[in-house]
């Protein structure tokens, strides 16, 4: 089983609105916790992407999706953010 993904990803919103834009996610498993989580960089930021917290899924190639909470969000430059995401669920790749 892999326990990392880099590459596309498409963020669908609440609403169903998608976000495309790259992901870099890993699996984790310390203190008898396992899970997954990892990175976000939208390719537009829209309003509706910077209200986003809840109820999120994540979408990668081949039709793998994992849901997702944004925890946290840094701007990178003017236009660009990376958002922290906290996966729920297994991990989709």
């Amino acid at each position: 089983m892999t326990t990392t993904y880099s590459g596309p990803a498409r963020l669908i919103l609440v609403n169903g609105a998608c976000i495309p834009g790259m992901a870099s996610l890993s699996t984790n498993s310390r203190g008898g916790l396992t899970g997954w989580g990892g990175t976000f960089r939208p390719d537009e930021v829209t309003a509706d992407l910077r209200d986003a917290v809840e109820g999120l899924e994540l979408e990668l190639p081949y039709d793998r999706a994992g849901t997702v909470a944004v925890t946290g969000m840094r701007k990178l430059l003017a236009t660009q953010v990376l958002m922290s995401l906290a996966g729920r669920g297994p991990a989709p790749f």
